[in-house]
Order: C-alpha cells, then sequence, then structure tokens
C-alpha cells in the first residue's frame, strides 16, 4: 500500500486545489467575450504580400503582449480569442521597418478587420526588426531553447532527423539517435512519450514528416514539474494540431534511392470543435552492409579466435495514424482526446564466411522484428478568470508489442547443418493519470503543483519457456514549483520533486526480484536579464535514468551465436547532478547561444562484454561506476542577408568513468560535435540549404566507435501560388558508404567490428497545404522516466545480428 501514499497525497492537494477553484479564481465562471483581429500585410512597394511577417499584440494600458504569431504565404493573419480592449500592433520583418498600428475592441464589437497594412522596406535593417525575424527561429526562454521549424521553409520534404539536426545544442548521428551535449535525452512529442519513441527513438523520428512539426523545445534545466528522467535534458517535439475555423491540411511525399516517405494531414474546425487525422507511411529500400568482425577469447588460459566476414541486407516499412478530437464546453473548460497507432518492421536476409580457430564454416541467417504500439489519452483542463491560473487531469493509457525472430544455419563441409532458431515477443500495458494546479499569486509569483502515478506491466515470451520475463514497476510523484521575480530583471524558478518507484519481477523459473527506491528531485533556475537582448542564466537540477526493459531483459539473443546479448535485471537507475550557466544574446541580426557545465553521473548504465565459454564474447549492461563530466557548447545562427541564413554549433564534454571496487579508471577523454549549416532564399521561391555534421569518436569504459561525418543538400521551389513545394535532397553524394568501426577490449576478451553502411542517397519531395492553421498546445501527461537502448530496434533485447544496431535505416 506504501507505494501509493505519495500519489494518493499528490492527487489529494491538486484535486483540492481545484475544488478550491471557483474561491481563487474570485467567483463562479461567467462566459467571457473574445473576439479575432484580422490583418493583411503588404509591401509598400511592390504592393506583394510579405509572408512570415512578425505581428505582435500590446495592451496599451501596460505595454504587455497578449498575442502574436506570423503570416502566411497570403500576407494574412488572424489573432483568436482576443478580449476587448485598447491594443497597439508592431508589425515587422527583416529588411523592413516596423510599423505600429492602434486597435481597439469592444464587448459589442470583439471582431477587428484591420485590412491592408503596408511595411516599407529598408537598406538598413533595423535592429528591432533583426530581432523579431530572429526570435521567429530561434528563441531563448528561462528554462528552454526553441526552434521554430515552421518558421525554415527549407524543412520541406524532410522528416523529424532532419530537423533535428539544425536545432541547437543537438547532434544526430547516422541511425537518428539524438543527444544533448554527450548524453542520451528523453524526446517526447507534444509533451508525452510515444510508445513507439520508447521503442527506437531514431525510427519514430523517421515516421514524422518535417512538416507536421511546429517546433522543437530543448529544456537543458528541467525544472521539477517535468518527470526526472534523461540525465542530457528532454527533447519536445511540438506538432501542428489545432486549425482555425474551417478545413485545412497538408499532403506530402518523398521517393529517393533509399527510402520512400508519405504523409496526410487534416484538420476540420467549427465552432466549438476541432477534430484532427493524419496518416504517415515509410519504406526503406534493403540496403547491403559488409560486416567484418574479430571476436578473441580467454578461457581457462586457452585463447580462441573467431573472424566473420558478411554482409546485412536489412529493409524497413512502417506506418502511424492518430485522431484527435479538442472540445472547448464553454470559454473555462476544455476536453481533448487522441488515439495514436504506430506500426514498423525491419530486418532481412545475411551471410558471413566464419573461421574458428581456422576451421571454415559459413551461417546463413535472417532476422525480422516488429513492433506496434497504441497509445491513447485523455486531457481535462480548467482556467479561470485570473490569467495564468489553469487546473488539468490527464489520463494515458498505451499497449505495446513487439517481436523479435531470427536463424542462423551453419554450413560446412563434411558436417550436417546445424540450425539455430530463436524468438522473442514482448508485451507491454502502461496506465497513467496526473493531475497539475497553477496558481498565479500576481504578475511576479506563480505555484506549480502536481502529482502522477505511472504502472507499467511488461511480459517478454520466449521459444524457451524457463526464459519467460515478467516485469512491473510502478512510479508515483508529486512536485512543487515556484516562479518569481528577484528584481525586475532577475527571474527564479525553484521546485522540489518527490518519485517512488516500485519494481518486482520473475525471471523463468528461478531469478526473482524485489527492489523500491525513494529519491528528491531538486532544481532551480535563476535568469538575468542584461542590455542589448541578452540573458544570463545559472541552473541547478537531479535527475535519474531508470533502465527500460532493453537493460533489464535476461533473454539471451543469439542472432549472432558469437556475440550474444541480453539484460541485467538487476541494474540500479543513474542519478545525475547538473549544474549550468548560459548566456544568449542578439547582435545585430545574429543569435548566439553559449553555455558551459558541469555533471555527475553515479551507477553510470554502459554495455559490458566478457568471454563465457570458447569462441563466445558476451555482452549484457552493468553500473560500471561514476562519471564526472564537464563541457560546454556554442550555437550561432547570422544572416548576412535577409534570406540568407547560416547557423554553427559546437559541444565539447569530457568523458570518464571509476569505480574503485573494480578498479576501473578510463581517465578522462574528449567527445565533440559540431554541425554547420547554410541555407539561401533566391528570388522566385527557390531556396537552397547544404549542411554538415561531425562526431567525435564515441567513448565506452571498454572501448570506442571511430568519428562519423555525414553531409547533405537540397534545392526547393516553391509552386502553385506558394502554396507547394517541390525539391531534390542528396546525402553524402561523394561518398557510398558510411564507414563504422568499434573496438572493444579487457583483459580477456577482445571484440572488433567493421562495418560499411551504404549512406548516399537522392530523393525527391513534394508537400501542398491547403487552408490555414492555428496552434495552440495543451497540457498532457508526459511519462519520461525510462533509459531507452540507442540505435536498437526492439525492446526484447535484439541487436539484429552482426552490426545489427546499424542497420535500421
Amino acid at each position: 500500500m506504501r507505494r501509493f501514499l505519495l500519489l494518493i497525497a499528490g492527487l489529494g492537494m491538486t484535486l483540492q486545489a481545484g475544488a478550491q477553484f471557483n474561491m481563487l479564481g474570485g467567483g463562479p465562471a461567467k462566459p467571457k467575450v473574445t473576439g479575432k483581429i484580422s490583418i493583411v500585410v503588404l509591401d509598400s512597394l511592390t504592393k506583394k504580400p510579405v509572408d512570415y511577417a512578425s505581428v505582435s499584440l500590446l495592451k496599451v494600458s501596460d505595454n504587455k503582449s497578449v498575442n502574436g504569431g506570423v503570416t502566411d504565404e497570403k500576407g494574412k493573419l488572424s489573432l483568436q480569442n482576443v478580449a476587448p480592449d485598447q491594443y497597439k500592433m508592431l508589425i515587422g520583418f527583416m529588411g523592413y521597418q516596423t510599423k505600429t498600428v492602434m486597435v481597439k475592441t469592444t464587448p459589442e464589437k470583439p471582431d477587428h478587420n484591420v485590412g491592408a497594412v503596408y511595411i516599407k522596406p529598408t537598406e538598413n535593417t533595423l535592429k528591432e526588426v533583426s530581432v523579431t525575424g530572429q526570435k521567429a527561429l530561434i528563441e531563448n526562454k528561462v528554462d528552454k531553447v526553441v526552434y521554430n521549424a515552421e518558421a525554415d521553409i527549407t524543412n520541406a520534404g524532410g522528416d523529424a532527423t532532419d530537423v533535428m539536426r539544425k536545432v541547437p545544442m543537438l547532434s544526430v548521428d547516422m541511425d537518428g539517435n539524438v543527444q544533448l551535449r554527450g548524453s542520451a535525452v528523453r524526446v517526447l512529442i507534444n509533451g508525452k512519450p510515444s510508445g513507439t519513441m520508447a521503442n527506437s527513438v531514431a525510427d519514430a523520428l523517421k515516421m514524422i514528416p518535417a512538416e507536421q512539426i511546429k517546433s522543437v523545445e530543448v529544456i537543458t534545466s528541467p525544472s521539477a514539474k517535468y518527470d526526472a528522467e534523461g540525465s542530457g535534458g528532454i527533447i519536445n517535439i511540438i506538432t501542428k494540431k489545432n486549425t482555425a475555423e474551417g478545413t485545412s491540411g497538408s499532403v506530402n511525399a518523398s521517393a529517393g534511392t533509399r527510402s520512400n516517405n508519405g504523409a496526410f494531414n487534416l484538420n476540420v474546425k467549427t465552432g466549438r470543435l476541432a477534430l484532427t487525422t493524419n496518416l504517415g507511411v515509410n519504406h526503406a529500400y534493403p540496403q547491403r552492409s559488409s560486416v567484418v568482425s574479430f571476436n578473441e577469447s580467454i578461457v581457462n588460459g586457452v585463447t580462441s579466435t573467431v573472424n566473420q566476414d558478411g554482409f546485412s541486407k536489412w529493409s524497413r516499412v512502417g506506418y502511424n495514424g492518430s485522431a484527435g478530437l479538442d472540445y472547448d464546453m464553454n470559454a473555462y473548460n476544455n476536453f481533448t482526446t487522441n488515439v495514436k497507432l504506430n506500426s514498423f518492421s525491419n530486418g532481412g536476409p545475411g551471410s558471413s564466411d566464419i573461421w574458428v580457430n581456422d576451421n571454415f564454416s559459413r551461417n546463413i541467417r535472417d532476422m525480422d522484428m516488429g513492433f506496434k504500439n497504441l497509445d491513447w489519452t485523455a486531457d481535462y483542463r480548467r482556467t479561470s478568470k485570473r490569467e495564468g491560473e489553469e487546473f488539468s487531469v490527464s489520463a494515458q493509457w498505451s499497449s505495446g508489442r513487439n517481436t523479435s525472430d531470427f536463424s542462423n544455419r551453419f554450413v560446412a563441409s563434411g558436417v550436417p547443418d546445424v540450425l539455430i532458431l530463436g524468438s522473442n515477443t514482448g508485451k507491454n500495458n502502461e496506465y497513467t493519470l496526473q493531475s497539475d494546479y497553477v496558481y498565479p499569486f500576481n504578475k511576479m509569483t506563480t505555484l506549480e503543483v502536481g502529482a502522477k502515478g505511472i504502472f507499467r506491466k511488461i511480459n517478454s515470451d520466449y521459444d524457451v519457456s524457463a526464459q519467460d520475463f515478467d516485469y512491473n514497476q510502478d512510479v508515483a510523484s508529486a512536485y512543487t514549483v515556484l516562479g518569481f521575480k528577484l528584481t525586475r530583471k532577475i527571474t527564479a524558478k525553484a521546485g522540489l520533486r518527490t518519485e517512488y518507484t516500485k519494481i518486482d519481477g520473475l525471471a523463468g523459473n528461478t531469478l526473482s526480484f524485489d527492489n523500491d527506491y525513494f529519491n528528491v528531485f531538486p532544481s532551480v533556475v535563476l535568469s538575468q536579464s542584461l542590455k542589448g537582448m541578452s540573458t544570463l542564466k545559472l541552473s541547478y537540477n537531479r535527475r535519474v535514468q531508470r533502465p527500460s526493459l532493453f537493460y533489464l531483459n535476461p533473454f539471451r539473443n543469439e542472432s549472432d551465436v558469437f556475440n550474444p546479448r541480453e539484460g541485467n535485471p538487476k541494474l540500479k537507475p543513474e542519478l545525475t547532478d547538473n549544474i549550468e550557466l548560459g548566456y544568449s544574446t542578439f547582435i545585430k541580426g545574429s543569435v548566439i547561444n553559449a553555455s558551459v557545465f558541469y555533471k555527475r553521473t553515479q551507477d553510470v548504465i554502459e554495455s559490458a562484454m566478457r568471454p563465457i565459454e570458447d569462441n563466445k564474447n558476451l555482452t549484457t549492461y552493468a553500473n560500471v561506476g561514476t562519471s564526472p563530466s564537464v563541457g560546454f557548447n556554442v550555437f550561432g545562427s547570422y544572416n548576412p542577408k535577409p534570406k540568407w541564413t547560416i547557423m554553427a554549433n559546437f559541444g565539447l564534454n569530457t568523458y570518464e568513468v571509476n569505480n574503485s571496487s573494480t578498479g576501473v579508471n578510463t581517465g578522462t577523454l574528449l567527445n565533440y560535435n559540431a554541425f554547420l549549416r547554410s541555407a539561401y532564399g533566391f528570388p522566385g521561391g527557390w531556396n537552397t540549404e547544404l549542411w554538415g555534421v561531425i562526431n567525435s569518436p564515441r567513448r565506452t569504459f571498454q572501448g570506442k566507435t571511430d568519428m562519423m561525418y555525414f553531409y547533405g543538400g537540397a534545392v526547393k521551389k516553391e509552386i502553385l501560388g506558394k502554396k507547394a513545394t517541390i525539391g531534390l535532397n542528396v546525402l553524402n553524394p561523394l561518398n557510398r558508404d558510411l564507414n563504422i568501426k568499434t573496438v572493444n577490449n579487457t583483459a580477456s576478451a577482445t571484440q572488433r567490428t567493421d562495418i560499411h553502411y551504404p549512406l548516399r542517397s537522392f530523393g525527391l519531395n513534394f508537400s501542398y497545404n491547403f487552408g490555414k492553421l492555428k496552434f495552440t498546445q495543451k497540457k498532457t501527461v508526459k511519462n519520461d522516466d525510462l533509459k531507452k537502448e540507442e540505435g536498437q530496434g526492439g525492446q526484447g533485447g535484439v541487436g539484429g545480428g552482426m552490426g545489427g544496431g546499424n542497420q535500421q535505416q
């Protein structure tokens, strides 16, 4: 019963807050009158529409911004839910003078059509216009950096992986795995997890068309309001969901030499009801990768060696779909529900020539992995007449099923064939309930409280019943966050989160485990506004990463019989303390964001290799020690001309693991990543883009993976009155393969792999948008508390055979 005490106490606190809502809100809710303000922005010389012009709506009484947005391809913008008052509109765009228009609305006439407003070009870009234009692409907030993907028209035709490569501070490897300053991150979609994302981040990102992404939030210093998972931080992808009155949507398609993608998105809103639906499909052609590996193991003083030379030919196919409903019951109450289905499979045949201590054989193998997941969410939100006050209750159910099947047939002269088969089916059910309450005492101070319960039940069944694995995990949490201003220029946000975790499981008929632990996670952020649109930020937080099924599952996967893999159900969670000092500024049209940080992680989870018998090296997972790390990151964006953007990012951090009880001491090593991008818009709707990525060697306590680099470009043309885009993308045109070399060493074992993966590709893309979207963000369930395996395609603990973790493109 005690595992529910924290949840019950927290829920009682927030539900009681909801019960007192009328008292805090100043009395019974009454419908309030709101209207809309419409405007068309035109060039004063050409009389043509100015798209992506920034419009801000400020109250005349206190000069406070209350609404805003950017114009569409026709120069139009409609600001919704505007309360009657006197306003001034600021209209600006890079290369134009800022213009102010006075607007007044009344309860009797809440709607106001400003009509056509002409803005004047200028040769010398005004400072305030430059700042406005940059903020439409990159925004720096007290606890996060926001990349507004919808303002970057070169994203057309790509997927979420392409978008991530352009986001400040992130690095993306060739598999599509995302890191923030050298550490794993939790990736959310609209503030909540996805079953597909939990299984494979790389595959999930490839299933999201870039045109569906509104923005990407990089939360380096999450407050106590967020689940404490993710040592590196949190990435939150905000998609284009809600619409204005009428019907709107988009169609996207791409065909190439490596993969094909398609997506359809439809939004309908009438009155208080909004409906959204989308469907996406993906198919990657079989890619033949050459794989060479070497194993050496020493068992009982006898040395054995295995050389393998072969290939894998993997393909991938998948689809995703969702349907959502958003209903405003009245001016203060809102209900939202959404159902999402994801399905994909990958795998394929392969063959290897094998020399075991100079004895030759051939392995003909096949691998098939599949995953299906259903996510259902329901959210109720209530606001009041007090600006900023909000109470919400959210629920989520996720159900997933993943399968993994492999076969190995060994053929050798003079002996019968040997056939090894393996099969694993995993089932996951997860139930979540959370409640949140926000109360602004005044314009300077805001209190946030909430509670949450997550209940997980996982079953993993194998072809050998004695290896069945049942796993239960319950997490109860509660938090309090207080945001306030210390001075006119210094803002603070301090919070405390408590989490109680209860774990029990049964592996086969012999191994059972029962573990529970209680953690406290403080967080604090101080932000000071400086002159010249600059901000200085200091933060501290504690984070946790619990191992997911991939790390825990004791099933031994022998898709590569000489390099089997298995999980470790006795793993402890990682605990990380983070300190960060950040600085951001706008200088004559340029954006600069720099930060230095220190973090210390206890019980680091890494893969660990050891010999188990002649010719076999087993890879499992272990808490290898403590890892202190320091580093810095610098991001810059510069516009030499209004339609030319140069972006660059460089990050560097130290890697070190120490464990006095086991004698592990890696010494201090360096990891780095660099990204450079140039995008230029030509007259006539032509846009070009070039980019490149370099990732340094990736270290572990037993070895490393060599440096990787890749690059690409795109040419896109706006057609059909700027409603559609057609373009050509290219990836690594001068290099057919990406060479991936990995070496792991211990005193009694050596493992080397050399993979040549075909990365070069050319693709044609088309996108078409109809209607006009209006975006809002809803508060939703955020389950982001499990450490997931990177670059692996299944929860059953499979690596896809030799180099399987790199064959999912």
